[in-house]
């Protein structure tokens, strides 16, 4: 039997097939990036912004509280298990929202969508860092929300480019199909579970192992230490204006004459740049510490959402994708590991999933709040608005986060 360690190198193998199968699960949700709000207001005919972005609701709402049981099941059942459930559950979405006769197809589809994200990406991140150790955290999430946002924004171009040329539905689902099968065979034939990683670093940790109860870590992380709810709030709003962008800014951007394969570039660059740079800051939250990075980049996020709103042109509107996608990259793996430092490793699988519950509800609050804005005051409003509870939120994580 080989012998169990923990760190990257000792560990490539699995890891590599771990940030795999996260690019098919990035994929799964990039599908929606471009094509599905328009697929409401053109296909269907909604005109009610917040009707709309109700697919964005119940997947929010599904997701976060798939995140909230992951943990405590993976500790029971094991990663490996919740992970090929998660594509199970995953598998017959792509084809629901190509074929769905209704509205309500989608929303039930994307109801799913969350479940299969939720088990899915929350393993993916689990079994990282379990396998790395406790040096090499950033490192470990940032490769891991690289891969699944480099393919939330390249599924997100290749969309819009195949719904410009055949059509908002069934064309561009394809795709999912696609990463459906693959994410799930890879699950079931060569990925193995990492508790005997955790087990070796509990032998190995300073503090002996807490037995203690799940609604006791719910409360520690959500508002019982000051490092973990100041990680949840941010995770929240993080995901909040992301909601947001996701249903609003692709109405907002075809209101002002954009085509579909443009509305596609502007939904690519957001995830592709929140991807690509998480590879440089995930290891620097491990150099420089977790708490300025977030502070710093909430700040930023706000700034590409102001700019988004108050311009007109596409060149501006591809720059703040741009800065956008930078503040989100700056925020996403220290959050998480944020998370990690400060929960000892028998339960810190709960406690990422209670944090993953706060973050993930954002999307779900952010798209039901921006839509009621947008229907009541436009959707400029609903984009500034957002921005500024951004920069609220950077201002705590500034106050109450102890620096590390």
């Amino acid at each position: 039997m080989k012998s169990i360690s923990l760190g990257l190198r000792e560990n490539w193998r699995q890891f590599s097939l771990l940030v795999l199968v996260n690019a098919f699960v990035g994929g799964m949700v990039g599908l929606e990036r471009t094509v599905v709000p328009l697929v409401g207001s053109e296909e269907f005919r909604i005109a009610s912004t917040t009707i709309v972005v109700s697919f964005i609701v119940s997947f929010g709402v599904v997701k976060a509280c798939a995140n909230l049981v992951s943990g405590h099941f993976a500790d029971v059942y094991g990663r490996r298990h919740l992970l090929i459930l998660g594509w199970l559950v995953g598998l017959p979405v792509p084809f629901m929202i190509a074929w769905g006769p209704s509205w309500g197809w989608i929303i039930v589809a994307n109801a799913l969508l969350g479940i299969n994200q939720g088990l899915a990406w929350s393993m993916t991140v689990v079994m990282k860092v379990d396998l790395v150790g406790p040096k090499s955290r950033g490192l470990a999430v940032g490769l891991n929300e690289f891969a699944g946002y480099l393919s939330v924004g390249t599924t997100a171009f290749l969309t819009g480019y195949i719904a410009e040329r055949y059509g908002l539905r069934p064309a561009p689902f394809y795709l999912g199909m696609g990463y459906a099968s693959l994410g799930l065979l890879c699950s079931m034939v060569l990925i193995r579970d990492t508790r005997e990683h955790v087990a070796l670093e509990i032998s190995r940790h300073e503090q002996k192992p807490e037995t203690i109860a799940f609604w006791e870590v719910f409360r520690r992380t959500s508002f019982g230490d000051r490092n973990l709810f100041a990680a949840c709030q941010a995770g929240l709003v993080n995901n909040l204006n992301d909601g947001m962008s996701w249903g609003i800014l692709p109405l907002f951007f075809a209101s002002h004459g954009l085509s579909i394969e443009r509305i596609g570039v502007l939904k690519a660059v957001y995830p592709a740049v929140w991807g690509i740079l998480q590879t440089v800051t995930g290891p620097l939250s491990d150099r420089w510490g977790r708490k300025g990075l977030i502070a710093a980049g909430m700040l930023v996020q706000a700034g590409g959402l102001i700019m988004t709103a108050y311009t007109d042109r596409f060149s501006w509107w591809l720059l703040g994708s741009f800065v956008l996608g930078a503040g989100t990259a700056m925020v996403y793996p220290a959050l998480i590991a944020a998370v990690s430092d400060a929960s000892h490793p028998s339960w810190r699988a709960r406690s990422l999933s209670v944090y993953r519950f706060w973050r993930d509800l954002g999307y779900a609050i952010g798209a039901l709040c921006a839509g009621v804005i947008a229907d009541v005051f436009g959707m400029q409003w609903a984009i500034v608005t957002i921005g500024m509870i951004t920069l609220a939120s950077g201002a705590v994580v500034a106050l109450l986060m102890k620096s590390s």
